[in-house]
């Protein structure tokens, strides 16, 4: 696990090369086909060297849930051990990974005719005012969603109006049984912090180079995607959106897509502050230095399980 732009994919191919590891991907934005160059998808060469399961696989208008990823990751995970290699799970959704390792709350099913109620009142009144709402009925998942994820915050309203009890108060329940396996949670933690920010700048910029406004234009031509879907909501699309509808120039959809992928990474160490039993990992005292601290942890952890499958 690791804030976006701090090297979660370098390690996890070293130990796929080394270590015969199946490498599984946690990236809520990586799932969807097309979106290549904003979503920072591994390469050409680094999927040749490490191939990851759960990428492309969802069209950008094919809904992808949490509950989606748990089943397909569970699935993989026991492929793996099937298969006497070592499941590793790499990147930042970080909803994701607690889901699969601690379970999901088991919330009630979507109501198609909620859904289209709420999608009438967002189409006339605008999202500011459901989020207004929001805070009244749920103020903790109000806090706790960003301001312009209008999938969360239609969910949140659908399930306090068909059930009379907010989403917060749901998730309190037990959850479904969590992962019955013993999990060894790595946290790239890059300090400084600040380090961490002139890549992301960097990287914005050279996903720019690459063609990344061309492809936000390839992806609202189509029709059957619209600004709503989660995909086109990803940070970076969404502001580059702002930009292809004239909205902002280019310049200032650079800077919107810098502070939203800063503030992503923010979040993301939040979560990784909180997590429990995680092993702190510096990746910006070197690529071999974190590789090193890896093995080392895993060694520790359960001693046969690099000698076992570790590829002469």
């Amino acid at each position: 696990m690791g804030p976006t732009a701090s090297g979660k994919t370098s390690l996890a191919i070293e130990l796929a090369e080394r270590h015969n590891a199946m490498l599984i991907n946690v990236d809520s934005t990586q799932v969807y086909k097309r979106l290549n160059i904003g979503a920072a998808k591994p390469s050409a060469e680094e999927l040749a060297r490490g191939p990851h399961e759960l990428l492309n696989i969802r069209e950008p208008w094919q809904p992808y849930t949490v509950g989606d990823f748990c089943q397909d990751a569970s699935a993989l995970i026991k492929q793996a051990h099937e298969q006497n290699r070592l499941p590793v799970l790499v990147g930042g959704s970080m909803m994701y990974f607690r889901a699969l390792q601690f379970g999901l709350s088991d919330l009630p099913p979507s109501s198609a005719e909620t859904r289209a109620m709420f999608q009438k009142q967002l189409e006339q009144s605008g999202l500011q005012v459901l989020r207004a709402e929001l805070a009244r009925v749920d103020p903790a998942t109000a806090e706790r969603t960003e301001e312009g994820d209008t999938q969360r915050t239609m969910r949140a309203l659908e399930v306090w109006h068909d059930t009379g009890r907010s989403l917060s108060d749901w998730q309190l329940d037990p959850p479904k049984p969590a992962l019955p396996l013993n999990v060894l949670s790595l946290a790239l933690w890059p300090e400084p912090r600040s380090v961490l920010h002139q890549r992301i700048a960097e990287r914005f910029d050279a996903m720019i180079e690459e063609g990344f406004v061309e492809e936000v234009a390839q992806l609202a031509a189509m029709t059957e995607i619209d600004d709503s879907l989660p995909a086109m909501r990803s940070v970076g699309y969404r502001q580059m959106l702002t930009h292809l509808r004239g909205e902002t120039s280019l310049k200032e959809a650079r800077e919107l897509g810098v502070i939203a992928t800063r503030q992503l990474a923010k979040r993301q160490y939040t979560w990784l502050r909180r997590w429990p039993e995680a092993h702190y990992i510096n990746p910006l005292l070197g690529e071999q230095s974190m590789f090193d601290s890896a093995v080392e942890l895993i060694q520790a952890w359960q001693p046969e399980i690099l000698n076992k499958r570790n590829i002469p």
